[in-house]
């Protein structure tokens, strides 16, 4: 693929060098600054002096003066030509001999006294552009002898030439290049590099020089351009090595030179221009009767055998814009990048970015989105050029221009999509991720708000599920751009939390409700209401709560309650008071009864007036289903019943006469009855209602173990006894005999279920006096044989500790024994241990160990002690 990277521009016409001799060829150039050389073949130098000119339309031409021609006497064609211009002289090659003539006069340099100024037997020679010499005004030369295998190394002088070093070869060389003391060679049969300091070679690749006419071209520092078998053009280095990938040009090339990132090659017709980079043909210019190609100091000169031209190298930029338009966009990129070592380093980074822009607009237009992605992303696109590109996007407020000249060329999405809307629809999936990306990075610092409100538009337009989370998290949507676009969409939802983000929380709960009312339809939230009711158990703003907990307890009391119960514990500033919040709720006797059961039953606040409330509520309710004859009420007063009896079994904060005196007289709640009364320690009364009344044997069984629960176990066997006593008193019943005969079966029973359920709970002696004499044995046999072996492993285990105290007081008295034996010495010069006061009487204790103490400091330590063994044996021995 082409690309115009070089224009060929007349330097020196044919008129201009020989007139009207027809047989005057070109056989070498040489230029330096605007000195133009020319050698020919019948042993001239013409000396041309060229001036660069701009026309009006900026295209660049050269206007040639010819100052001097001069014949050298040889006649012989001129070979070579080299300038040294520090030394204002040039190296000529002609009839195999090297010799001096002054820039300027064109005049042979005689030889001094010193050394000669001539080189005969000489085949080609060249300069050292890296010299290892540092004299200024000394050119090293490297010289290729016509009949000897050498390359000699020569300082040449102002005046003269020097010989300083000679290095053989395998092979008669045949061309040569000078790179510091590397030489790079071209034999008869191979290229090699050659270190002519220590003589150190180094074979490249197999080339025969007799077919093809050699090259060897240095293209920068110790690196070399060579010919190579195949039609390529390889690179290699002074190590031996190639660290670019070969350029496939003509089997016909007759010279070559590198202008970077090109290389340039002449064959017979045409010069080629190939890329350094990535190794494609770049341009081909058609130019017959080729002869010499050769840059000097990045200027590439080209000669025919009649004329002498320029190639004018375009403007990198230039070239790269071409390559951008005509969509080549991976070809820009490589040769924007290989640029970057001839380009300051600001100016570089400034283009290379705005050609990754340029790169990335190119392929999002051919829906590549993640390399367009990626180029945006390297180029540090400011995201509102793409933005721009979708109409109405950007805030109304946004002070964006695009930048120019323009990085794309598109007007719109429009423009670019010509009417394909699915083409439309990718192009806003592409937007939304890469802002989605981006927003969170430094890439938008400085454009927040553009960013935030193009993607909040996006999604909405798009219905996109993270329209929701944009809006819940921090960002910076402009409130009056956004409006009518989410009402447009019908995002009402998302239109409130946007005004949440904006401090504006009334606004938001009118549109939340309108919607919830269904005055607006949006399906975003199905669970609006509880949503609103979350909202509003989380205002601060007090008034707003109770501005519209009104609203919500009329549309679903039971979930609006959660607007009170949820409400975080703020510690920093006051809260709802649960006073208010129960006189507030009155008139919505639903949400009041669970607001109760919210402080009493899970937060346990302990306060009468709530206990008590709660369980005028819930008496309320069951007295109200009772009172109603409906049979579909039977469930619903079974729970209410239970919770009832929950609450009065559970709490001992609310008022229990007051309950009593409001259920007392219904026989319906004999069983609230019976636990109210325990409450009041009035369990005669309580039992006989579940005894004798009821009939609940069950029912009175457990009264007795909630009751005993958190008391000793003397108070739980007194109830129990009391219970059974209850089973065995005929005459509590208040019945007549023949209805007494009828029960007392069923209490018997009762009584001996109880005795052998809870036997150990008893105690045995006492009833056994309480039982009837006329009772079989039988009917107590698990009750008697669990009492019995209860007294017999309890008169065992007295006996074993018996035992164990009689040796411990055994030990004990032993251990006094020893004690008494030994002789204790008290004085009053020695203290006491315990109070470190001295001795003042013999009345002592001696502790274990022999140590003395007053009997008073044993008897308070003993009394104050927890154990009362610490000090176990004690005496009063002195």
């Amino acid at each position: 693929m082409s690309v115009k990277a070089f224009e060929l521009i007349p330097a020196v016409e044919r008129d201009l060098l020989m007139g009207d001799k027809a047989r005057i060829n070109i056989e070498c150039i040489e230029c330096c600054g605007k000195d133009l050389y020319v050698g020919t073949n019948d042993c001239f130098i013409h000396h041309f002096l060229l001036d660069e000119l701009t026309s009006a339309k900026g295209r660049l031409t050269y206007s040639a003066q010819k100052l001097l021609h001069k014949y050298l006497g040889l006649k012989k064609p001129v070979a070579e030509l080299r300038a040294a211009s520090a030394l204002e002289r040039l190296i000529v090659l002609c009839d195999g001999v090297v010799f001096l003539v002054d820039m300027v006069t064109l005049e042979n340099v005689p030889s001094t006294s010193g050394g000669g100024a001539r080189i005969r037997g000489v085949m080609t020679f060249c300069i050292n552009e890296n010299p290892v010499n540092g004299d200024p005004f000394c050119v090293e030369m490297g010289v290729l002898s016509l009949k000897r295998r050498t390359v000699q190394i020569y300082m040449v002088y102002e005046d003269r030439v020097q010989l300083v070093k000679e290095v053989s070869t395998p092979e008669q060389p045949s061309a040569v290049s000078l790179d510091g003391y590397f030489l790079c060679l071209a034999l008869a049969t191979q290229y090699m590099i050659l270190n002519y300091n220590t003589e150190a070679a180094q074979d490249l690749f197999p080339y025969n020089s007799e077919e093809r006419r050699p090259i060897v071209k240095r293209i920068a520092r110790e690196e070399f351009l060579l010919a190579a078998p195949g039609g390529l053009g390889m690179f290699a280095n002074a190590e031996g090595a190639s660290q670019r990938a070969p350029v496939n040009w003509s089997e016909s090339v007759i010279g070559a030179a590198a202008c970077f990132p090109y290389v340039v090659a002449l064959d017979e017709s045409f010069i080629t221009i190939h890329s350094m980079l990535d190794q494609q043909l770049k341009q081909t210019l058609s130019f017959r009767d080729g002869r010499i190609l050769q840059d000097f100091e990045g200027k590439v000169i080209v000669a025919s055998t009649k004329a002498v031209y320029v190639m004018v190298p375009l403007p990198l930029e230039r070239q790269i814009q071409d390559l951008l338009a005509s969509h080549r966009v991976e070809e820009a990129l490589v040769l924007t990048e290989g640029a970057q070592r001839n380009i300051p380093k600001e100016k570089f980074l400034v283009l290379y970015k705005r050609i990754l822009q340029q790169a990335g607009f190119i392929q999002f237009g051919q829906l590549q989105f993640v390399e367009a992605k990626e180029h945006f992303r390297k180029g540090q696109l400011d995201v509102r050029e793409l933005i721009s590109l979708y109409p109405l996007l950007l805030p109304a407020s946004s002070s964006f221009t695009r930048c120019h000249p323009p990085l794309h060329e598109f007007a719109d999405l429009n423009h670019l999509a010509q009417g394909d809307q699915e083409k439309v629809l990718k192009c806003k999936k592409f937007l939304i991720s890469y802002l989605t990306e981006v927003r969170s990075t430094e890439v938008v610092n400085g454009c927040r708000e553009d960013v935030d409100t193009a993607l909040l538009k996006l999604y909405a337009e798009q219905n996109h599920e993270s329209l929701l989370d944009l809006l819940a998290s921090d960002n910076a949507c402009l409130l009056a751009d956004c409006v009518p676009w989410l009402e447009k969409y019908h995002k009402y939802f998302a239109l409130g939390l946007l005004y949440r983000c904006n401090g504006q929380d009334p606004a938001a709960l009118q549109l939340w409700i309108r919607v919830a009312d269904s005055e607006l339809q949006d399906s975003t939230r199905p669970d609006l209401f509880e949503y609103i009711v979350d909202f509003l158990s989380s205002a601060p703003d007090l008034a707003l709560v109770w501005k519209y907990a009104n609203w919500a307890l009329h549309k679903n009391p039971t979930t609006a309650v959660h607007i009170f119960t949820k409400r975080p514990v703020v510690k920093a500033q006051a809260d709802l008071d649960p006073g208010d919040v129960i006189t507030y709720l009155e008139k919505h006797r639903v949400a009041l009864l669970l607001y109760l059961e919210h402080l009493v039953l899970e937060k346990r606040i302990e306060e009468e007036q709530f206990h008590t409330h709660l369980a005028d509520l819930y008496l309320e309710r069951v007295l109200s289903l009772l009172s109603s004859e409906s049979p579909t009420n039977e469930e619903q007063l079974s729970k209410s019943r239970e919770k009832l009896q929950g609450l009065l079994r559970e709490s001992n904060l609310y008022r229990v006469q007051y309950l009593l005196g409001k259920m007392e007289n219904c026989e319906q709640l004999l069983q609230e009855c019976a636990i109210l009364y325990g409450k009041l320690e009035d369990h005669d009364k309580a039992l006989h209602i579940l005894v004798h009344k009821l009939r609940d044997f069950q029912s009175a069984e457990a009264f007795c173990i909630w009751t005993s629960s958190c008391r000793d176990s003397a108070y739980r066997q007194k109830l129990f006894h009391l219970l059974l006593g209850m089973y065995l008193d005929k005459s509590a019943t208040g019945k007549s005999q023949s209805a007494v005969c009828n029960d007392s079966g069923a209490l018997e029973m009762a009584a001996v279920d109880l005795l052998n359920r809870h036997g150990e709970l008893f105690d045995p002696v006492h009833v056994l006096r309480m039982l009837p004499e006329g009772w079989s044995l039988q009917l107590l046999r698990p009750f008697l044989g669990r009492a019995i072996r209860a007294s017999m492993h309890a008169s065992r285990t007295s006996q074993i500790a018996l035992g164990l105290a009689h040796s411990e007081h055994l030990q004990l008295l032993h251990d006094k024994l020893k004690e008494t034996k030994k002789p204790i010495a008290v004085s009053a010069k020695k203290g006491c241990h315990l109070c470190h006061n001295t001795f003042s009487d013999t009345e002592v204790v001696c502790l274990p160990g022999g140590v003395p103490v007053h009997a008073h400091c044993v008897a308070q330590r003993v009394r104050d002690s927890p154990t009362k063994r610490q000090l176990t044996n004690s005496s009063n021995h002195t």
